[in-house]
């Protein structure tokens, strides 16, 4: 891998910057807050100004269309920088609860902000494929039916693109493999591949996968080669690198 984007907490940035100076050309980032916090606005326009080329992962207990998520969606415009959003109604874990509430209304937001670029992500976006999502249930499996929110969002509003990361990236790939390579090849402009997998070495170890298929494994490695296996070579480019620096804004 070239270039990769670290997804950092405004608390974590120093490590972000540190790890930038030291590999010249390796890493950008993201920066994340919680906007309910007092000063999270200030200090994510801080990060934007210092170098910060997005805003995300967005991960709070707060739902999509809160009033600070709208002041953060107001504050990629002014950047013209894009948010990524976590998008997960059911987990789990019991302690964990929901993040980003409320995708099933989101095109509100998708229509309200038309200047921001948003990147959608995790469980429910993926899960959101389908017309049938079952509840409490983050890791649908089986034939998807057509008529998904997230499928027809992508082909209706072209600020909303998606992040084929993690687990629910990967299951909304090996599913329904039929209607994987038909959906990679009618969004193939509007998505990129994220891996956001924990194991070591590329190659497994360490991994804290929760798909049993994944288990060993190293999610970001297998979801490249399911994109590989469902694309053509000239759309697979664009999923593995062409579209994230387009929408990043990143230097070829």
């Amino acid at each position: 891998m070239a270039k990769a984007v670290l997804l950092t907490h405004l608390k974590d940035q120093d490590r972000a910057k540190e790890q930038i100076a030291r590999h010249p050309g390796r890493f950008t980032w993201f920066v994340a807050a919680d906007p309910s916090v007092p000063g999270a606005i200030a200090g994510l326009t801080q990060a934007l100004k210092d170098g910060a080329i997005g805003i995300g992962e967005m991960k709070n207990h707060t739902a999509a269309d809160a009033k600070g998520m709208r002041r953060v969606y107001d504050l990629a415009a002014d950047h013209k920088v894009p948010v990524l959003i976590h998008f997960q109604e059911a987990s789990p874990f019991a302690a964990e609860g929901t993040w980003n509430s409320g995708y099933r209304h989101f095109d509100q937001i998708l229509k309200a902000h038309k200047k921001t670029t948003f990147i959608g992500h995790a469980n429910f976006f993926w899960a959101s494929i389908s017309a049938d999502v079952p509840a409490n249930l983050e890791y649908p499996s089986g034939p998807v039916k057509l008529g998904g929110l997230t499928d027809r969002w992508l082909a209706d509003f072209p600020n909303l693109y998606g992040d084929l990361s993690a687990n629910s990236g990967n299951n909304a790939l090996t599913r329904d493999p039929s209607f994987a390579r038909a959906f990679l090849a009618r969004h193939q402009n509007k998505l990129m591949f994220g891996s956001d997998c924990s194991c070591k070495d590329g190659r497994g170890t360490g991994s804290g996968a929760l798909l049993p298929s994944l288990k060993g494994k190293c999610v970001g490695r297998e979801t490249l080669a399911r994109l590989q296996e469902f694309s053509s070579p000239d759309v697979f480019k664009k999923l593995a690198w062409s579209n994230a620096h387009r929408v990043l804004r990143l230097p070829v």
